[in-house]
């Protein structure tokens, strides 16, 4: 769920970012070619910690990339682990 906060997609930035307050939370990605997308990176100041941001511009990237077809490189830290929990919580839930 992508919470109360407006996730904007910056196609040409290569990046999903959230404002809070006038703060900026942002995961980047590269377009690899060959529908494979490598997210590399997601930022989310100290002031905003804590509130689900990072997760919800992981859930937006992901289901971007799938309605796209893409595969996803998970490069970033967090985004790996997002997705083994994702993956493992799904595999319970069948």
């Amino acid at each position: 769920m992508s919470g109360p906060w407006p996730v904007v997609h910056d196609k040409a930035g290569f990046q999903f970012e959230i404002i809070v307050d006038g703060h900026r939370a942002y995961l980047s990605y590269m377009d690899l070619g060959k529908q494979t997308l490598d997210i590399y990176r997601t930022f989310v100041p100290d002031s905003l910690r804590g509130m689900g941001l990072a997760a919800a511009l992981t859930e937006e990237a992901l289901k971007y990339a799938e309605s796209m077809g893409y595969t996803v490189i998970p490069s970033c830290s967090y985004v790996e682990r997002y997705m083994e929990h994702k993956a493992r919580h799904s595999v319970r839930g069948s």
